[in-house]
């Protein structure tokens, strides 16, 4: 079986594993959250694992790096919408610290991916 490149990417497991989480931790939110808060948290942790794959695929590093940024800004948008269920009592303290810590390790990963290909671009043009 083929493997993509964007599976061997330590960024894609870990939103990946985001995704999946950020699915059994809204399972409990009240029911008119459904198509709310739990609706936008479920697509952004998604779109942070799809724009990462997305990504990979972009034969420009211009548009690579766009790509990875659409993924930091989902992921900056995720935990702001896990900081107001906090607020709302929909996640506890814990939830909310393991979303930090697991938002945390991403975001460095993606920064570290887009400095690499800026660094790449910048010395192809030299």
């Amino acid at each position: 079986m083929h493997v993509y490149s964007f599976e061997k990417l330590e960024s894609w497991k870990l939103a990946r594993e985001l995704a999946v989480w950020v699915y059994k931790s809204t399972v409990k939110f009240p029911n008119e959250e459904k198509y709310g808060l739990v609706s936008q948290m479920r697509r952004s942790a998604v779109s942070i694992a799809s724009n990462i794959a997305e990504g990979t695929s972009r034969f420009s590093t211009k548009e690579q790096i766009q790509f990875y940024s659409i993924a930091y800004g989902s992921a900056i948008e995720l935990l702001n919408q896990m900081i107001i269920s906090y607020d709302l009592q929909y996640l506890n303290e814990d939830s909310l610290a393991e979303a930090r810590e697991k938002i945390s390790k991403l975001t460095m990963l993606l920064s570290k991916l887009k400095i690499y290909l800026q660094n790449k671009l910048t010395n192809k043009s030299i």
